[in-house]
C-alpha cells in the first residue's frame, strides 16, 4: 500500500552566539539540533556563527545568509532554522535570499508543542500562544496584495484583505481565550476539591527530557507516555500517589522547561502551570548524566519557577540517569539546603530513597492507630475507610472487628464523636497511638 504521509521536510540547523551568551555555541546547536528531530524534519545540514551584534535586516548578515544560501543550494534543503527569535522582517529578508521556508527558535517550539498536544486543553493552549505568535506575521501571506498606498488608482484589496485577516484573528483569539477560561475553570474545581479535601499534591518540574514521565510511571505504575524526545510529554497528567507511613498523594507530571521558552507558551499553559504553583512539594528532575549542563538546567528552571510565582514551594532535586554514570543511589544536601536524592528511574536504583523523602516531608501529621470493637459498628468502619488509610482489618468469628489504621491528625478529630461512643467498651475498645 503507497504512503500517504508526507516526506520529511529536509533543514538545515543554524546555531547563533550572541554577546552574554549563557551556554557554549556547540550545546546550543546540539539542542537546536534535538529539537528539529522532535519536530520530524530530517537534519540535512548546520551551520554555526558568533556574532558581536545582530544584523536588523537579515539577523546573521549578509556574507554568513550568502554561504548559507549555498548550503541550502547544496543540500536541496527546504527549511532553514534560526534557533534565535527573528523578527517578522528579518524572517521576510532570510526567506527572500534563502529562497527556502525559514523557522525561528519560537516558530519550532511552537510546531513540536503542536505535534505533542493531546488533551483539548493542551489543543487550546498550543493554538493559542500560535495565533499570537502568527499575529505580528500575517502581511507575510498577502505578499501579493502590496499596494498598501492611497490615492486614486491605487487602493488595492491588500489593506482591507490584512484588515479582515486580523479582525478574524482577533476573534478567533477571543473564542479560544473564552474556551480555555472554562476548561481552566473545570481545573481549579478539581483543585479546590482536592484542597477541601486536604490532599497533597507533588509535581514533578524539570528540564524537558530530564525523565520526568519515566519517574512518574515508576512511582505509581502508571503507562504515561515517556521517550528520549524533547517535550515527550505535553499534557499534565494526574495519579494517586501512596507510600508507606504517609497519607495519600496526588503526583502530577507537568511540561518540560527548556531555555528561551517562548512567552507566548509560559501564558497559554499558566493554567496547567497553576498545579505548579499550588503543589506542597517540587520534585525539580535533573540530568544527572550531563553534569556539564547539570547547573544551568538546575537555572533555566528555578528562573520559570520564579517567573509563575513558584519559586517559594519547598524542592527535592532528583538527580535522574546514574545509571549513565557512576554515581552510586544516594540522598544528601546541596548548596542551598536542598535535599537532593541520586537515582535511576529507568532501572529503579534509589527510588527507594526517594519514596522515603518524600514520604518524611508528609508523615508528621499522621498518627498510627488500632481499634478493636466486640461487634462491628458499621457506621464507624464507614467512616474509618473513608477518613483513614487502612492497613489491615480482621473480623472474628464472635462478630468483634480490629482495625489497623494511618490517619491525619485533623482527620482524627472528625472521628472523634463516634469514639466517645466507644466509652463504655474495655479500654481494649479504644484507639491506642503508636
Amino acid at each position: 500500500m503507497r504512503s500517504t504521509a508526507a516526506p520529511a521536510q529536509r533543514a538545515i540547523v543554524v546555531a547563533v552566539e550572541l554577546p552574554g551568551a549563557d551556554i557554549p555555541l556547540d550545546d546550543d546547536l546540539a539542542e537546536a539540533l534535538e529539537l528539529t528531530r522532535a519536530a520530524g524534519a530530517q537534519v540535512v545540514g548546520s551551520l554555526g556563527c558568533r556574532r558581536a551584534q545582530v544584523d536588523p535586516a537579515l539577523f546573521i548578515g549578509s556574507g554568513k545568509t550568502a554561504e548559507l544560501a549555498e548550503q541550502v543550494a547544496a543540500a536541496q534543503a527546504d527549511l532553514v532554522i534560526i534557533n534565535q527569535p527573528l523578527s517578522p522582517s528579518q524572517e521576510r529578508n532570510l526567506e527572500r535570499q534563502l529562497k527556502c521556508q525559514v523557522v525561528d527558535r519560537i516558530g519550532l517550539i511552537l510546531d513540536i508543542f503542536a505535534r505533542r498536544a493531546r488533551s483539548h486543553e493542551g489543543k487550546l493552549q498550543v493554538e493559542l500562544a500560535q495565533l499570537r505568535h502568527l499575529s505580528t506575521r500575517l502581511v507575510r501571506g498577502w505578499t501579493h496584495l502590496e499596494r498598501q498606498k492611497g490615492g486614486i488608482g491605487l487602493r488595492g484589496p491588500g489593506e482591507s484583505q490584512l484588515e479582515t485577516d486580523r479582525r478574524l484573528l482577533r476573534v478567533r483569539l477571543r473564542q479560544l481565550e473564552a474556551r480555555l477560561q472554562r476548561v481552566v475553570g473545570q481545573r481549579v474545581n478539581s483543585r479546590r476539591q482536592r484542597t477541601r479535601s486536604e490532599t497533597p499534591t507533588v509535581a514533578l518540574v524539570g528540564y524537558t527530557n530530564s525523565g520526568k514521565s519515566t519517574l512518574f510511571n515508576a512511582l505509581t505504575a502508571s503507562e504515561v507516555f515517556a521517550a528520549d524526545l524533547l517535550f515527550a510529554t505535553l499534557d499534565s497528567t494526574l495519579r494517586r500517589l501512596e507510600l508507606p507511613d504517609c497519607e495519600p498523594l496526588v503526583l502530577v507530571d507537568t511540561v518540560g522547561f527548556v531555555r528561551r521558552l517562548p512567552h507566548d507558551l509560559v501564558a497559554a499553559f499558566r493554567s496547567t502551570l497553576e498545579e505548579v504553583r499550588s503543589a506542597s512539594l517540587l520534585l525539580h528532575v535533573v540530568d544527572g548524566a550531563r553534569e556539564d549542563q547539570r547547573q544551568l538546567m538546575i537555572d533555566q528552571v528555578n528562573g520559570v519557577l520564579r517567573d509563575i510565582g513558584a519559586d517559594q514551594v519547598p524542592q527535592i532535586e532528583v538527580m535522574n540517569k546514574i545509571d549513565l554514570t557512576d554515581h552510586p543511589p544516594a540522598r544528601n544536601g546541596a548548596a542551598g539546603g536542598t535535599e537532593r536524592v541520586w537515582l535511576s528511574a529507568r532501572s529503579g536504583a534509589g527510588l527507594d530513597l526517594l519514596r522515603a523523602a518524600i514520604g518524611e516531608r508528609f508523615a508528621a501529621g499522621l498518627s498510627h492507630q488500632r481499634l478493636h470493637l466486640p461487634r462491628c459498628d458499621g457506621r464507624l468502619r464507614a467512616q474509618v475507610f473513608s477518613l483513614a488509610q487502612v492497613r489491615h482489618e480482621e473480623f472474628q468469628p464472635d462478630g468483634s472487628w480490629s482495625v489497623e489504621f494511618d490517619i491525619r491528625r485533623r482527620e482524627l478529630q472528625r472521628l472523634a464523636p463516634l469514639l466517645a461512643a466507644a466509652d463504655a467498651l474495655p479500654a481494649t475498645a479504644r484507639p491506642v497511638e503508636q
